[in-house]
């Protein structure tokens, strides 16, 4: 396989930033796009220039990449068993290069079907948005609606931003901070190529009771002094119905008690785990009555809550 030095053709350092290869990748892209460029190898150029910022845009692909090693442009060299297509002398596409930016600055020179590049298909732009749901949704799944401005081109190749309305079907079982893929959502593409993805960033609402992590829940679980001290059985909520959970005696403040499958749905089969925090609510105000148990038990006690911290004479 020849090798291909990705940073001497877009011109940046080894250690160069993600934005200055951004940054490189729009200049030369738009300098060798066969629309505008007079050079002969300009098209060339051009897919030599997208291929290698498609692999050092990626994190994981360009760590890949580097762990390659230096070689001589061009020089032939034996790759891993597991590097794939799509990197140094694999099968160029121009499936999710990231092209719809570099049109503003062309004019109407890349319009479809018109140029030297009308032969060319250009994926469509894809699209990332915040997509806001409930814990409810997350267990039941559910439908959006959302409401966009998006970049399109108008009927002279000009690039404007228009309104569009998305509905998207949130499957149950996700997580927040997932990220979901919905292809053929996003920007249309130019010339017969495909259209973009759009990008969901799952993002779950603040709950009064519930928080997630993964598909576990946790919840905090007031106890009266009592109740933890003496062990209770009290009433839990959860995403379905109340249930009843055994609290033991001696629970402290803090302690986890697990209710095994009262989590999310996980994909395929199951749910996670609900988690109940204990914490020990005292009561701001006391009766006659419960204040003078509270001192009977406070004379009879011998338990020591500090009995950890060191002893000492003080001054």
């Amino acid at each position: 396989m020849k090798y291909k030095d990705y940073y001497e053709i877009l011109g940046v350092k080894r250690d160069a930033s993600d934005e200055e290869i951004k940054k490189a990748y729009r200049k030369l892209a738009r300098k060798y796009h066969p629309d505008v460029s007079k050079d002969p190898q300009g098209e060339e150029k051009f897919k030599d220039v997208s291929e290698a910022y498609k692999t050092l845009k990626d994190p994981e692909a360009r760590a890949a990449y580097d762990n390659l090693g230096q070689h001589r442009p061009g020089e032939d060299f034996r790759p891993p068993p597991d590097w794939g297509q799509g990197f140094s002398g694999g099968h160029f596409s121009f499936d999710d290069v990231d092209l719809a930016d570099l049109f503003a600055g062309f004019g109407g020179a890349h319009r479809a079907g018109g140029g030297r590049a009308g032969g060319i298909p250009i994926p469509g732009q894809d699209f990332e948005v915040t997509a806001p749901i409930s814990i409810e949704d997350a267990m039941h799944g559910t439908e959006l609606e959302l409401n966009l401005s998006v970049p399109d081109y108008d009927q002279h190749g000009r690039l404007h931003r228009v309104p569009r309305v998305f509905k998207a079907r949130i499957p149950k079982g996700v997580t927040d901070g997932e990220k979901l893929r919905l292809r053929g959502k996003g920007g249309k593409g130019l010339n017969g190529g495909p259209d973009g993805s759009l990008f969901l960033n799952i993002q779950f609402k603040p709950h009064p009771l519930f928080q997630a992590a993964g598909h576990d829940l946790y919840l905090d679980l007031p106890l009266a002094p009592w109740e933890a001290a003496l062990g209770a059985s009290v009433e839990v909520p959860t995403l379905t119905s109340p249930v009843r959970l055994k609290v033991p005696a001696g629970t402290n403040s803090g302690q986890k008690l697990r209710l095994s499958g009262r989590g999310l749905p996980q994909r395929g089969s199951g749910h996670g785990d609900l988690f109940a925090v204990i914490r020990i609510a005292v009561p701001s105000t006391l009766t006659e009555r419960e204040k003078s148990l509270m001192e009977a038990l406070a004379a009879a006690s011998q338990f020591d809550p500090r009995a950890a911290f060191p002893k000492g004479g003080g001054n």
